[in-house]
């Protein structure tokens, strides 16, 4: 749900679990295409989110969005 970023099954901050799961699977081929639109994700969410709070965007985002999707 934009532009809170919340998921719209559980109401979790997006990507939820079930999201992060989904998101490897159809990337499990290309995980740097995986993190090329996270990236792209995590800079719209980035901009909503500091339009709404007036302020700063959350500090999380990038744990938020990209560290779960490195390469292991």
């Amino acid at each position: 749900m934009r532009p809170l970023w919340r998921c719209r099954a559980c109401g979790a901050e997006w990507p939820c679990q079930p999201a992060r799961l989904s998101l490897l699977v159809e990337y499990r081929e290309d995980r740097i295409a995986l993190l090329v639109y996270l990236g792209t994700l995590m800079a719209e969410a980035s901009a909503q989110l500091s339009q709404l709070n007036g302020h700063a965007a959350p500090e999380n985002l990038a744990e938020r969005f990209l560290s779960w999707a490195r390469a292991r």
